[in-house]
């Protein structure tokens, strides 16, 4: 997995963290890696949803699950395509995937920087 550090351009802090995995490595298998890693060391998700693949977000289907922890967000978040991806791509597919691709990341952040996609409850 790689780390990205994004800096708050006005206090010059840490804003977030993503840490994703390489397109060719996005897998259901790494996200319930992911997933137990993220579980040990915070304990069950406070929240946890899924997004249907529809024309709008490119037949890209979603998992979501959010941990609250000390003002923090902590999102593990994995996106998939389906047959349907293929869509509005021209030539011959046996090539390849055409258009998007699987992508497995986690952020964490201030609850201020980022918003949960899933409903957390509150505290």
């Amino acid at each position: 997995m790689i780390a990205f550090l994004q800096i708050d351009k006005v206090t010059g802090g840490l804003k977030r963290v993503q840490i994703e995995r390489q397109r060719h490595g996005v897998n259901p298998p790494a996200f319930r890696g992911v997933v137990s890693a993220l579980q040990a060391e915070y304990g069950t998700p406070d929240a946890a949803c899924s997004i249907r693949p529809t024309p709008q977000n490119g037949y890209q289907g979603a998992a979501e699950l959010d941990w609250s922890r000390s003002g923090n967000l902590i999102r593990a978040v994995f996106r998939d395509t389906t047959i349907e991806a293929v869509e509005g791509c021209l030539g011959d597919l046996s090539s390849g995937p055409c258009g998007l691709t699987g992508q497995l990341f986690v952020l964490i952040s201030p609850h201020s920087a980022d918003a949960a996609t899933c409903r957390l409850p509150s505290h």
